[in-house]
């Protein structure tokens, strides 16, 4: 070849001579103006044209604008160099967003910054700070708190202000009481003066103003049957016989003999036990 011949500089897709004209590297090849922008350049999300070489592309999440395209989509004020929210595929300033998408503070009734810590309760929002103890004045945070009467108590104030007292413990009721004799106690306090069981959701009965659970009621102070030596209760609608100081279930009451039930019958005693008339007939 012809050391005098110079290399040929064409573009690297239309084959065009680049001799005096404007191109673009990329990936080491040169590119026309033209063809790269034909087969390189972004389009522009406000204005859908492309973003020519000779223009500044800035993008956010894989989308992309021209420079002056780049503004808020409420107030239309650039964002270059600004901060900025994304809400549903626009872009809004940092005021557009909070006065259209922000929280009010419940407290001190201002707007929560984008990006700001908040606490919501039922469908209020507090600046973190403004969401405080009534009584206390100190901020909740992620502490336990009562609501009651539009305001918030953290627990400790809302014991001391509220809470009942339990009769056996002396101690603030929160959470599962129990009143008996109109006075409010612990479930794990209100139980039975003999076993010491729960007697909470228990059937149980009292003798001088002492709570006890049926078993120890009966142990102590129910009548026993004269024919199986069990305890008598008389509770729920048990009924029983009583004759000449002794008891009988309606159950036990029957002959000694034949174990016909006397229950409504003529009987016969022969000193501790019953019989009917035809077995005591020999007597």
């Amino acid at each position: 070849p012809d050391p005098n011949m110079t290399e040929r500089f064409d573009c690297h897709y239309c084959k065009e001579s680049l001799f005096g004209k404007k191109y673009i590297l990329r990936e080491d090849s040169p590119y026309c103006v033209k063809c790269y922008e034909n087969l390189y350049s972004n389009t522009c999300e406000e204005c859908k044209k492309p973003i020519g070489a000779d223009c500044k592309d800035l993008s956010y999440k894989d989308r992309h604008w021209h420079e002056t395209c780049f503004h808020c989509f409420q107030c239309k004020n650039s964002l270059v160099d600004k901060p900025f929210a994304a809400k549903e595929e626009h872009l809004l300033c940092t005021d557009c967003y909070s006065n259209e998408y922000s929280s009010k503070c419940n407290e001190c009734k201002k707007t929560i910054m984008p990006g700001t810590r908040k606490m919501e309760y039922k469908g209020n929002s507090w600046h973190e700070t403004c969401f405080i103890c009534y009584r206390c004045q100190q901020p909740i945070g992620t502490k336990s708190f009562i609501p009651k009467d539009n305001q918030n108590f953290c627990v400790p104030c809302y014991e001391k202000q509220f809470a009942m007292q339990c009769v056996q413990c002396k101690k603030a009721i929160t959470t599962g009481g129990v009143t008996y004799r109109e006075q409010p106690w612990h479930k794990e306090c209100f139980v039975c003066t003999g076993c010491k069981k729960q007697l909470s959701g228990q059937r149980f009965t009292s003798r001088d103003e002492f709570a006890y659970c049926l078993s120890c009621f009966c142990n102590l102070y129910a009548k026993k049957c004269a024919g199986c030596t069990n305890p008598i209760s008389g509770l729920g609608g048990t009924k029983y016989i009583s004759f000449e100081e002794r008891q009988w279930h309606n159950d036990c009451f029957n002959c000694k003999k034949c174990s016909l039930s006397l229950v409504g019958r003529g009987f016969l005693t022969e000193r501790d036990d019953i019989l009917c008339p035809e077995c005591g007939k020999d007597i």
